[in-house]
């Protein structure tokens, strides 16, 4: 049993390591998917098991199915293209001004339609953005990565993740607003400040105004009209208290079919250009996860948890947190998020501790490149375009950003009580 629960551990610890490094450079999703079949060859993980934990995120699959779907449409409608030329034109020759623009509609992309669709919707638009106005790309794409995990909890829709803390039941807008509003608002204000003084000599400057603007199509208009659509969509989802998946991959693949019906060509196109890989990526880790909860270790953490609670709830609330936002960068937070809704289910802490669990496990994978699936999904789409941020670079950046955020967030919602 114990020899079991070693290599279990070690089998996961290994996985999520070649997800953080990617030797050989191979795609993160080869080496979650490896760890799960792993487990399964040696019988550390029933199939049957497997299967279960695999079905679990069946809600994330069909959200990232509909914003990918949603993405890739308007960028081959010249969406993007126009946005940028938007933004570039309202700039006025300003870098800054322009940093700013970005970090506004990254803040607004986030909230209605979740820090998934900031990196695979909103990234390709600002790459496209700094060509256009020859300005260094690297400032205004990390300004993407850092607010959308930044104001991910401006509201339920705006992070997966936050249906899964919540284990689905999300508490009522006005109950959301009251825990999350100023702690919203500490974790953007901070990590603009923080990342407009670590970028300063890149932002420096000015860029090209004169930019020339091609009209959108009516592909175009029809992708940007799904766009606005879904956002509605997802907010009535939302206030509903239902699954958002659904509805999210069926108004992508509406979209996806009127589009081409407009311009009478193939769907397939769309398709065929979508980085399915991030499916797999997903699956393999709920299979990590539902292998370390059968070794113990969560209902370990549940019980420490409820320990600290009843003894200080505040102090429980600063370190469990603190634990959780560092420890999303270790195992990705989506995991991490699925191991803190399982030992929250089990250890029923006050609303304080799950509410500042919830904070970490968004806004603390700004530290790395790998702590969020967001920030994954950010890294495939500028690779894309040519560009690449390796784990140092990233690092750099989100120490300088992601600590002060954090500590500003918690102390917001200490001072709500």
């Amino acid at each position: 049993m114990i020899l079991a629960t070693g290599a279990t551990w070690g089998i996961c610890a290994l996985s999520t390591a070649g997800v953080i490094a990617r030797p050989f450079r191979w795609p993160e999703a080869i080496w979650a998917v490896a760890g799960a079949a792993l487990l399964l060859l040696l019988g550390l993980m029933p199939p049957g098991a497997a299967l279960h934990a695999v079905g679990e995120g069946m809600d994330v699959y069909l959200f990232l199915i509909g914003m990918m779907l949603l993405s890739e449409t308007a960028r081959q409608q010249g969406l993007f293209d126009w946005v940028a030329a938007t933004a570039a034109i309202h700039a006025r020759g300003s870098t800054p001004r322009l940093f700013l623009l970005v970090y506004a509609t990254g803040i607004v992309t986030t909230s209605f339609l979740s820090n998934d669709a900031t990196a695979v919707v909103l990234t390709p638009a600002v790459y496209a953005a700094a060509r256009k106005a020859k300005a260094d790309p690297l400032p205004l794409l990390f300004a993407c990565a850092l607010i959308a995990n930044a104001a991910s909890f401006v509201l339920p829709i705006s992070n997966p993740a936050n249906l899964v803390l919540y284990g689905g039941h999300m508490p009522a807008l006005g109950a959301w607003f009251g825990s999350f509003a100023l702690p919203s608002l500490a974790a953007i204000v901070v990590t603009f400040l923080a990342l407009r003084w670590a970028e300063r000599s890149r932002i420096a400057g000015d860029c090209t105004s004169d930019v020339e603007r091609t009209p959108l199509t009516g592909g175009g208009r029809a992708a940007l009209a799904g766009i606005v659509g879904t956002a509605g969509l997802l907010l009535l989802v939302s206030a509903l208290d239902r699954p958002l998946g659904l509805p999210t991959a069926l108004a992508g693949v509406a979209t996806t079919l009127a589009v081409a019906m407009l311009g009478r060509r193939s769907p397939l196109g769309v398709v065929r250009d979508v980085s399915w890989s991030v499916l797999p990526l997903v699956a393999g880790l709920f299979v990590l996860v539902e292998a370390l909860d059968r070794t113990g270790v969560i209902g370990m953490i549940a019980a420490a948890l409820r320990d600290a609670a009843t003894a200080d709830p505040a102090r429980a609330a600063v370190t469990s947190g603190t634990i959780l936002a560092f420890g999303s960068n270790l195992v990705n937070n989506l995991p991490a998020g699925l191991i803190a809704s399982t030992a929250v289910a089990q250890a029923h802490p006050p609303r304080l501790v799950v509410d500042m669990l919830l904070i970490a496990v968004d806004l603390g994978p700004n530290l790395s490149i790998t702590g969020s699936l967001a920030t994954i999904l950010w890294l495939q789409a500028i690779r894309r375009e040519g560009e690449d941020v390796d784990f140092l670079r990233f690092l750099k950046v989100g120490a300088v950003t992601m600590i002060p955020a954090l500590a500003a967030a918690f102390a917001a919602r200490l001072l709500i009580g």
